[in-house]
């Protein structure tokens, strides 16, 4: 797995094959991540998460896993969507392993100065569950504004 960019602490590479059982752990996880990202309870296959990989490499589509540098560890995966005029949308899962390290903000503010520097952009913008606080506190902590709420998520953008 290439190194596409770092943080002080992350490794950013391509989705590989390779870390399908890690993706699993990470998104079959209910309580911690896959209520946060999906809304429903539903379990996913190797398959289906190989089918999600080779999806993501055909698209050349910007989503990064991040490995722990010391370790090589995975941390989560992160992704910038819908990249257009200048904005992009910013969607991030953590497994519960390594959440509440420092990890999130890291990420976040090393995908926006990848987004900014290397693509152009000048907006990014993320929906959330409005019940994910955790998430919104770092979002708000890497400088990102709610600008809409619903009962199903909460709209925050960060203009450059």
């Amino acid at each position: 797995m290439d190194q596409v960019f770092e943080s002080n602490r992350i490794s950013f590479v391509e989705v590989s094959e390779l870390l399908v059982n890690d993706y699993l752990v990470m998104v079959n996880d209910y309580e911690n991540v896959n209520r946060f990202i999906g809304g429903k309870q539903k379990t996913y296959s190797a398959e289906q998460e190989r089918k999600w990989v080779q999806k993501k490499l055909e698209e050349k589509a910007l989503v990064f896993s991040m490995l722990e540098k010391k370790s090589g560890a995975f941390i989560g995966n992160i992704e910038l969507m819908d990249v257009k005029n200048s904005s992009g949308e910013l969607g991030i899962a953590i497994t519960a392993v390594k959440q509440n390290a420092g990890y999130g903000t890291e990420a976040i503010l090393a995908m926006i100065e990848y987004g900014t520097q290397q693509l152009g952009l000048k907006r990014v913008f993320l929906r959330t569950n409005p019940q994910n606080n955790r998430a919104i506190h770092v979002y708000q902590k890497c400088g990102f504004k709610e600008y809409d709420r619903t009962d199903e998520h909460v709209f925050m953008e960060l203009n450059r």
